[in-house]
């Protein structure tokens, strides 16, 4: 066997984008349809990062919950056969039930397996409302947790009624939670931050560099792209007392 041959059979780390999506009852109707169509159409989009990507490979999971958490698939999927199931919303808001749910697949034996090795993960967290259970003993567990410390985390709040601080708790930043007033808005955001979380996560180096890395990149690109006065996508877990208020138009 050739060394070129030996070079094209070196398996590929793996990088994995999480979904945690709220489909409490607040979510349904638009919300939740809009979602689903947004991450839908970003799955191919991620598949194409994959395949050109020498560096990694990239794997999809995605968490559901309302009164329960449950994964939509027993096991992360490569992005390229990562085929996204509609969720129907309803039921309340246990995130601490998702928090644990996601914490226990956060190691060597779930999800993060890989004989290849992996690079820090993403996770992408949709929520529209505060959460219903005792999330924060939860919370605190996965905070603990080194993969979900060292990933690069993304939180938006859809409409005005979600407890941004809790998101914010969850990011570990202000400046990776997002709020988004509309439907349009909404999947700009979901495109933008999956698509430009993927790309920087799945890369080998940080161009911040630092204790924070690629959770730094990820959030300075996020501000050169939604850092303006006028736009509608908010940035942080107060709003800008020199910016324009929007209408949220999800009520």
């Amino acid at each position: 066997m050739s060394a070129l041959n030996e070079f094209e059979q070196i398996p590929r780390k793996v990088m994995t984008l999480f979904f945690l999506v709220d489909k409490s009852g607040s979510m349904s109707g638009t919300k939740i349809n809009e979602l689903n169509v947004a991450i839908r159409e970003v799955i191919p989009i991620v598949a194409d990062i994959a395949a050109n990507n020498s560096d990694a490979e990239i794997k999809i999971a995605a968490l559901e919950y309302s009164t329960t958490a449950e994964w939509m698939f027993a096991e992360p999927k490569k992005a390229e056969e990562f085929q996204w199931c509609d969720i129907q919303a309803g039921g309340l808001t246990s995130m601490g039930a998702a928090y644990k749910t996601l914490e226990e697949k956060l190691h060597k034996t779930g999800f993060m397996r890989a004989a290849s090795g992996s690079f820090a993960p993403v996770f992408i967290h949709f929520s529209d409302g505060e959460p219903t259970d005792n999330y924060n003993h939860e919370l605190q567990k996965l905070k603990a947790n080194n993969w979900f410390k060292a990933g690069v985390k993304v939180a938006i709040a859809i409409g005005n009624d979600a407890d941004k601080e809790i998101l914010k708790d969850f990011t570990g930043s202000s400046e990776s939670v997002l709020t988004v007033h509309n439907k349009e808005d909404l999947k700009t955001l979901i495109k933008f931050v999956t698509v430009t979380s993927s790309q920087i996560a799945s890369s080998t180096g940080s161009k911040t560099g630092g204790e924070r890395g690629k959770q730094d990149d990820v959030e300075k690109a996020i501000g050169e792209q939604f850092g303006g006065d006028d736009n509608k996508i908010e940035i942080g877990t107060a709003p800008d007392p020199n910016a324009a208020s929007w209408g949220d138009e999800w009520n």
